[in-house]
């Protein structure tokens, strides 16, 4: 078995361990990385990318689909003889786009001059690694720094393993034919998106959970115009039941309401979106010390063992691509010799429904609950002069800011294309903007911006527009 040496040894290349590569290899840190796979990880091959690109498929056919006779009328006076989907076209797309994104990330290795082996690893203990490499002889690299970016995995249900017609979200991106029946276990964000997109291509979802509510995690208020979608889309909701399994002859899903009532939805698929994991396996021989089923860091993203890190989702909550970047950049500033915590004032997590949600920083429950004294404002969407021209004008902007100096604390948004406010939403977090500030800025009209501004000023007492 040949060895190699290395100083920075990466584990793993989803987003946060191809970024960490790159940094410190940019930072004269001679690093090697090792994925099994593609390099770009869960995000790129299996998850953020591809799940992305089905969603814009479906919300494109399900466009022209409402144009065809017998459709609702478009109130655009858009007409369209009929509509149909080739899903092979659309799937080669789809890959097209991961594809296109993951060989640019192996470019980028490339060209910052990381050595990037394919294979999958075998940790002996923190300086060494064994690696079966997939085209050629098993390697063995000593390294001084290891990081561990091994990611996540979709969790099961005992009740509904993976397999046959009971699918992850990896397997429901990847669908050969449209589902006449599918019903998808779990109202989260996963299970909402991948719900909405393949109702919209033509099935007949119904989502299944033991929750109350849908998206549980985001604020009740974020929920409400979601749910309402849901119901337009036609989207059947068995909320507070639970899932018991396959019926005998595999043709249906046993459910068991709130009240122990038991019934049969029927199922051509299941898609379990019951949450993700981290993805420990092969780590117990470095005895890390743990926080529940994630491995447990400081600061800066150290283990409990000396020069061993870890990133990402193995690391727990929130697991989110870009909070696995930013900890990879850490990781590596920290390596060349840099001072650098992961200090985050907030992480902007999203939605990709229809409309979509955005998060960031505190609500205003959250705060009073942390012992602050804060004011809260809502600027509606049906106030928004770019919402009502791109047939939106549903949901709302808040914000949340401390009562005594108007610091802003969070921000919320549900309507039609809020994912894009993620970055000034955190900017303003990040910057130490008050209430004030923003309301000051001069925001381009019409923008879906202007909401941001007007949620501000009416915070202050003062909005225009409402």
């Amino acid at each position: 078995m040949q060895t190699k040496t290395t100083t920075l040894l990466v584990i793993g290349g989803g987003p946060g361990g191809y970024v960490a590569a790159i940094r410190a290899a940019q930072l004269g840190v001679a690093t090697t990385l090792v994925e099994g796979d593609t390099p770009g990880g869960t995000c790129l091959n299996i998850g953020c990318i591809p799940s992305k690109a089905l969603i814009h498929a479906a919300d494109e056919f399900d466009r022209v689909r409402r144009a065809t006779p017998g459709a609702v009328s478009s109130p655009l006076g858009i007409r369209a003889e009929a509509a149909s989907i080739d899903l092979a076209v659309t799937q080669a797309w789809k890959d097209g786009v991961v594809a296109k994104l993951t060989g640019g990330v192996a470019a980028l290795l490339r060209k910052a001059g990381v050595q990037v082996v394919r294979g999958w690893a075998r940790i002996l203990d923190g300086k060494t690694v064994d690696v079966d490499v997939a085209d050629g002889e098993p390697l063995r690299l000593q390294c001084e720094h290891l990081l561990l970016a091994t990611g996540s995995e979709p969790m099961a249900l005992p009740q509904l393993p993976f397999g046959g017609k009971v699918l992850s979200s990896t397997e429901a991106l990847a669908l050969a034919e449209v589902p006449r029946h599918l019903v998808v276990v779990g109202a989260g964000y996963i299970g909402l998106e991948l719900g909405m997109a393949w109702r919209k291509l033509g099935a007949e979802v119904t989502i299944v959970d033991v929750a109350e509510r849908v998206l549980p995690g985001y604020d009740e208020d974020l929920g409400k115009p979601v749910l309402a979608a849901l119901k337009r889309l036609g989207i059947v909701l068995h909320l507070g039941c639970t899932a018991e399994g396959l019926t005998a002859d595999g043709a249906g899903l046993r459910v068991r309401s709130r009240h122990a009532d038991e019934f049969v939805l029927p199922a051509d698929k299941v898609l379990v979106a019951a949450g993700r994991r981290p993805r420990t396996a092969g780590l117990q021989t470095l005895q890390l010390d743990m926080a529940g089923r994630a491995v447990q860091i400081d600061s800066s993203c150290r283990t409990s063992m000396r020069n061993v890190w870890a990133i990402g989702d193995v690391t727990g909550e929130p697991m989110l691509a870009h909070r696995a970047m930013a900890q990879g950049e850490v990781v590596a500033e920290c390596i060349a010799g840099h001072k650098r915590p992961f200090a985050p004032l907030a992480i902007p997590a999203v939605c990709f429904t229809d409309p979509e949600v955005v998060a960031v920083g505190q609500t205003q429950a959250q705060a009073e609950q942390a012992g602050i004294e804060a004011i809260g404002a809502v600027f509606p969407f049906a106030a928004n002069g770019r919402s009502l021209t791109m047939e939106g004008g549903e949901g709302f902007v808040r914000v949340v800011a401390r009562k005594d100096n108007h610091l802003v604390l969070g921000w919320q948004a549900v309507g039609a294309g809020v994912s894009e406010l993620a970055a000034a939403f955190s900017y303003a977090i990040e910057m130490g903007a008050r209430l004030e500030d923003v309301g000051g800025i001069i925001h381009a009209h019409p923008t879906l911006g202007e909401a941001v501004q007007e949620a501000a000023l009416r915070a202050l007492g003062r909005a225009i527009h409402l």
